[in-house]
């Protein structure tokens, strides 16, 4: 498997940018005649992960999500990074065309 970064265009300061999970998302519960003391922490999926570049990229990302699909998989790596994973050599010029046709060069791939 191949695996690659991906960075999209800050829509602020048109550098490249990559979300990265820091934490994992802590999930607490309320209701409405108890108090519930417990709090689950969840590691984001890849596709999760790209949602929260919503607002901080110049592309939308379910637009990614759609063009990454046929060729690969979002994951997000052991230190929290966005990557996609991939088969093989062939499939890593495929989307790297698919992305540059669609968003130019405002979604970037990096090793």
């Amino acid at each position: 498997m191949i695996h690659l970064r991906l960075f999209g265009r800050c829509r602020i300061y048109h550098d490249p940018v990559s979300p990265v999970l820091v934490a994992p998302a802590q999930i607490g519960w309320e209701a409405w005649f108890r108090t519930i003391d417990l709090v689950t922490p969840r590691r984001l999926k890849g596709r999760e992960l790209l949602e929260r570049t919503r607002g901080w990229w110049t592309v939308e990302p379910d637009d990614v999500a759609e063009t990454v699909a046929p060729l690969g998989r979002l994951v997000v790596g052991e230190k929290g990074e966005l990557f996609v994973e991939l088969t093989d050599a062939a499939a890593v010029e495929s989307l790297k065309k698919a992305l540059e046709a669609r968003f130019g060069d405002q979604v970037l791939l990096a090793p």
